[in-house]
């Protein structure tokens, strides 16, 4: 009873609520039967309901003025001049544009009529426009001191499976880095976001609807990780270091005659960011290194197949990080019109992993094999940035012109003992892969009086060539035939345009992305299986919006995308990967992309302290791409293999609703409940050798909820407690179930607020437990893998 309580009330989940964005309102005054430009008129920006003053300038010498920290709602201008009728105009601030150009503004003699005038303002939480989610890092208490993935675990919509993000039960998502992609965290895939410590990060955004302006590929959405950055005068910055423990106990015992697990594992995160500002010259920095030592898998894995054959094995891997992160450069600012920044990104990660990997029979009375492994894997990424604006001389009127290079590189040394009964052999393989990126960007926004347009072009070019060298020992299970040389080559240019409108009842976005899209997958001549492929297409890809507004505060609004995954290089890597001895994943040089459909309704209604935002979404994709598992004649290896299974589906219904009960306590709750579906599918595998699969319809209805509970206590104390639930979900040729956690966390702001303590908890209980249960052809197995989730970590940090 008390477990099923503790399922019940751990339903519930986490939002973080979100600071208004603000709009900048800019014109130009002249007279009406000259059309000369009038200096230092009075502009005054009033409510409408009592006349009240909201915010005031005075135009420049051309006749120019900007008011800027605008709100959503009702107001009206009022201009005034000696030698000229005093003029006033209606105007309505939205939530679309960050910017509002109400072009020339025209004084006579004579009195005029009123006209009314549309102003647009952008607005951050659950957006205004409803398409993304945005959280500040600061206000996750539960997770100071972690990694982006485990800040991003507590966050709405968003699940973490075997480390990959997914968005509504779906982990086809982009991650971007300052709203490009970057090797740190993987092009048109996810990777390295355990070892970016949030500490460097300023916020992140959740793009459920992306508009064309954004790259076509992540049919699930898009992921923002906004890096700090500064810009007050003079010398400012932040310090802070944090620390920790982890796998507080065993909960698992390991099987017999193996190393130890992991246990009290230590963690800690120094960093810094400095900035100084003055005069044209802003430069910034930003350095990270977080060093972790991590219970990262501890999987046992129960084999049944069909001739009656058990296996039962476990897989422990212990693991040392040092991840280390550097972001610096330099804003000049030529003019009120011209900024120039160049700037540079370092990423280095390294990774030591120390397994074993024990097989026995079902009384595990008999050990049929011991794999014991090391693996020393260090990742480079260098990226190089120089980028351009022009301001003109309107408000929100911008030209961007921006260049990116990035290098990474991946150096992998595997490093096996394989003990059989009889015998013992030694295995090793190597991998270096060395990619490089090009990416060129033109941007151009121009405000209108009714919103605003978008347009620009991106280009990319990127290779990666990659070579694996396979070294056999005694009785090695190397398949040494399929090393060698691969080259994975991408040509991506697109043009896209973006149209947005906004009255006081209605709201239109309307946006077309034209990609052409060119990849070429060169292999080894003397592979035994796969030969050189590839593919290219020229696909739209459209974006709709269209919003009705019932008043200020309640908004229904619909959407419609068409976007893309396409297969990553290591997707389609044709090298066999044995960070398992007998579950072999592989690559396929054949997959083909995805292209997934979507439509979402959503409703948004506020009061004084709280807001409710519903939505109901469907998305339908043809050619989906997942792994599947098979056995091939005379060998009990399963081989794990991507392929493009046909047609699948998502539906579901969201909602999050954000309370301020009182002045000490506030709640953020987000419940996310869809239905999953793959159509029935046949394909041919390639590798090991040449076979056919078939797999029934899967489909299930899951979801999560999270509940978010943060308490303002006095003298600067907060506190935070995190629940989440997972419910049952599929996975390829199979389900993943239930899972659900506890995270406590403690804030105290102490040096006049310009420094903080924290201490918080994850997983305080150790029940997050990812339990599997997979059916392939010629077997079953389910696995419970107890990894570390609970860990304990306090630290520090001051603004100076």
């Amino acid at each position: 009873m008390r477990k099923k309580h503790i399922c019940l009330f751990s339903f519930f989940l986490a939002l973080f609520v979100l600071p208004q964005a603000q709009t900048t309102v800019s014109g130009i005054v002249k007279a009406q039967k000259s059309k000369s430009a009038l200096a230092f008129v009075n502009v005054l920006l009033k409510a409408e309901k009592d006349s009240a003053f909201v915010s005031g300038t005075v135009t420049n010498e051309e006749g120019r003025f900007s008011l800027t920290k605008i709100k959503a709602g009702n107001y009206y201008l009022e201009f005034s001049y000696a030698g000229f009728t005093t003029k006033r105009q209606a105007l309505f601030v939205g939530t679309l544009s960050a910017f509002l150009d109400m072009k020339t503004i025209e004084m006579e003699e004579n009195a005029t009529a009123l006209q009314e005038v549309v102003i647009t303002a952008k607005e951050n939480e659950v957006s205004a426009k409803m398409d993304k989610k945005i959280f500040l890092l600061k206000d996750n208490i539960t997770q100071t001191g972690g990694s982006v993935l485990q800040a991003m675990q507590n966050l709405p919509g968003i699940t973490v499976q075997e480390g990959k993000l997914q968005i509504r039960g779906n982990d086809k998502v982009v991650v971007l880095i300052d709203g490009k992609q970057t090797a740190l965290t993987g092009f048109g895939s996810q990777s390295g976001l355990d070892n970016i410590p949030a500490s460097a990060i300023e916020r992140i955004e959740i793009i459920n609807n992306p508009s064309s302006k954004y790259d076509a590929n992540g049919t699930a959405g898009i992921i923002n990780i906004i890096f700090r950055k500064e810009k007050k005068e003079g010398l400012n910055g932040k310090a802070s270091i944090s620390a920790g423990l982890g796998s507080l106990w065993v909960r698992r015992e390991n099987l017999p005659s193996i190393r130890p697990q992991y246990t009290f594992t230590p963690k800690t995160n120094p960093g810094l960011s400095l900035n100084y500002r003055k005069n044209k010259i802003n430069a910034f920095f930003q350095g990270d290194y977080f060093y972790t030592e991590t219970l990262n898998k501890n999987e046992f894995v129960y084999r049944v197949y069909d001739n009656g054959e058990i296996i039962n094995q476990q897989l422990k891997r212990n693991r040392n990080t040092h991840f280390t992160t550097i972001k610096t450069g330099i804003d000049y600012y030529a003019n009120d019109q011209n900024t120039f920044t160049v700037s540079a990104l370092f990423g280095s990660e390294k990774i030591i992993d120390r397994g074993d990997e024990p097989f026995f029979n079902n009384e595990l009375t008999e050990r049929k094999r011991l794999w014991q492994f090391l693996e020393d894997e260090l990742k480079t990424t260098i990226m190089a940035t120089a980028a351009y604006q022009h301001r003109f001389k309107e408000a929100g009127h911008l030209l961007n012109l921006g260049f990116n290079y990035t290098f990474h590189r991946e150096d992998e040394k595997y490093f096996y003992d394989n003990y059989l009964p009889t015998s013992k052999g030694t295995d090793a393989f190597k991998l270096l892969s060395d990619e490089q990126v090009y990416d060129f960007n033109f941007d151009y926004l121009k405000p209108l009086k009714y919103g605003r347009i978008e347009t620009g072009i991106k280009i990319r070019n990127r290779i990666i060539p990659t070579n694996m060298q396979f070294i056999p020992g005694a009785n090695s299970v190397l398949d040494t035939t399929a090393g060698g040389w691969a080259t994975y080559k991408e040509f991506i240019p697109a043009v896209y345009g973006n149209y947005i409108f906004e009255n006081r009842k209605w709201e239109a976005e309307a946006g077309l992305r034209f990609e052409y899209v060119g990849i070429q997958y060169d292999v080894n001549p003397d592979h035994v299986v796969y030969k050189s492929d590839g593919y290219h297409y020229t696909q739209p890809f459209p974006n709709i919006r269209l919003a009705y507004k019932f008043n200020i505060k309640n908004k229904l609004s619909f959407f419609y995308n068409r976007r893309v995954d396409r297969p990553n290089e290591v997707d389609i890597r044709i090298f066999p990967k044995y960070d398992d001895a007998e579950i072999i994943k592989v690559g396929n040089p054949a997959l083909q992309p995805q292209f997934t459909n979507s439509i979402e309704l959503g409703y948004k209604t506020s009061w004084e302290n709280g807001s409710l935002y519903n939505a109901v979404y469907h998305r339908f994709a043809n050619g989906t791409i997942t792994r599947i598992s098979i056995t091939v004649p005379g060998s009990r290896l399963i081989y794990a293999i991507f392929q493009n299974a046909g047609k699948s589906y998502n539906s579901g219904l969201e909602t999050i609703w954000a309370q301020q009960v009182s002045k000490v306590y506030s709640f953020n709750l987000n419940a996310n409940i869809y239905h999953n579906r793959i159509n029935a599918f046949t394909v041919e595998n390639k590798y090991p050798v040449a076979n056919t699969f078939t797999a029934a319809q899967q489909e299930i209805v899951s979801g999560n909820i999270k509940l978010n509970n943060t308490f303002s206590f006095k003298q600067g104390i907060n506190a935070q407690a995190s629940l989440v639930y997972l419910a049952p979900d599929i996975i390829p040729q199979g389900k993943i179930k239930a899972r659900f956690s506890l995270d406590l966390g403690l804030k105290k702001l102490i040096q006049k607020g310009k420094a903080e303590w924290f201490l918080n908890a994850t997983d305080l209980f150790n029940t997050m437990v990812i339990k599997k249960e997979i059916t392939g052809r010629g077997f079953t197995y389910t696995s419970d893998d107890y990894y570390e989730t609970q860990v304990i970590r306090i630290g520090y940090a001051c603004k100076f």
